[in-house]
């Protein structure tokens, strides 16, 4: 089984955040809570099958996460959630999973795991970074998300006894404008085996490989290179030439990022938390649930939607969507119509 230490942290982090396709929060701000949790030992990424029927609990931070800075955590508040979920039902925890293994929450769940003392589930609810609870696996299969808990940082509960992943989000979203902008979150116990199918497995392990391989490539490889070392397809390299930003209908800031491509192509990314379209001379090419990532042309390292600037040298790469939206027939869920994008899902290895 994979495990994670001290030395892998990094480049953990360069794979959670390609997972975030240019969203999921800065997984750099809590690194140094988990090499000071890890130390000199290491936490186990167990399949589904290892844990049989442990019951394991969703984690991870919602909400604002950018407002770190102004409202600091308390480092208790997964756990915190975790626990508010065992006494309202009363039944002890046995194994934690993130709800979804990317970006910041791609370490919070590790740090969660650690601060309990339980084992880590290598499955998550989304495969990648989704800004919504309703766009989550569970959600998809109609499976109850509730008792849920949300912890702020100055120690407020809040248990959710019965909804579902749809009326979860409006409460969550609403309780967060009132206690700060963000909170720790944790969701209904499930039988770690139900993963093998009730969620996208193995999430943790790809972003550790990703991060590997972006470890190995040299300074300055060329897109076709870090395209194949990650897996993907390569999109653009190139300069940014022009970024709009703008509001959307379902009230997340949306921004298009226009890139000049070194062969004289525009190619031109539709985003709102994350990438989500990309479009080659006014033709849609890729879209999510793949994962478009905009990458520093020096270093490849990914570059957030609210980081990137106009000049900014960059390449852009594809890479596969996490597979349990396509098998189990959710694409709907987390493709381009689902932000208001009036393209169907454009899926590498897909054929039309």
């Amino acid at each position: 089984m994979t495990t994670v230490r001290a030395r892998d942290i990094d480049a953990l982090v360069v794979g959670v955040s390609l997972l975030g396709s240019g969203g999921g929060g800065d997984a750099s701000s809590f690194t140094h809570v988990l090499r000071q949790r890890l130390g000199d030992g290491e936490i186990v990424l167990h399949p589904p099958a290892a844990l049989g029927d442990a019951r394991t609990v969703p984690v991870g931070m919602v909400g604002a996460t950018s407002v770190f800075a102004e409202k600091l955590p308390s480092g208790g508040e997964l756990r915190s959630a975790v626990m508010a979920v065992a006494r309202w039902t009363g039944e002890a925890p046995e194994a934690v999973m993130a709800v979804e293994a990317a970006g910041l929450n791609g370490v919070t769940a590790l740090v969660a795991a650690l601060d309990l003392g339980l084992p880590y589930l290598d499955a998550d609810l989304t495969g990648r970074a989704l800004p919504r609870l309703d766009q989550s696996t569970w959600a998809a299969l109609g499976r109850p998300v509730a008792p849920a808990a949300l912890c702020e940082p100055a120690g407020q509960t809040v248990v959710v006894a019965d909804t579902d992943a749809t009326g979860l989000e409006r409460t969550l979203r609403a309780v967060l404008g009132e206690v700060g902008g963000w909170a720790g979150l944790a969701l209904s116990a499930a039988p770690a085996h139900a993963a093998a199918t009730d969620a996208c497995t193995g999430t943790l392990g790809r972003a550790l490989e990703l991060g590997r391989a972006h470890g190995a490539l040299r300074m300055m490889a060329e897109s076709a290179e870090v395209a194949e070392a990650f897996g993907g397809r390569a999109l653009a390299d190139g300069r940014i030439y022009d970024i709009t930003r703008h509001g959307t209908a379902a009230g997340y800031a949306g921004a298009s990022v226009t890139v000049l491509d070194r062969c004289g192509a525009v190619v031109r990314l539709e985003a709102e938390n994350e990438f989500l379209l990309a479009l080659v001379d006014g033709e849609p090419v890729a879209s999510c649930p793949d994962l478009l990532c905009v990458l520093d042309r020096r270093t490849a390292r990914p570059l957030a939607v609210d980081a990137v600037r106009r000049g900014d040298e960059v390449l852009v790469v594809v890479l596969p969507a996490p597979p349990w939206w396509a098998e189990h027939g959710h694409l709907d869920l987390v493709g381009p119509s689902a932000f208001g994008l009036d393209c169907p899902p454009l899926l590498l290895g897909a054929t039309s």
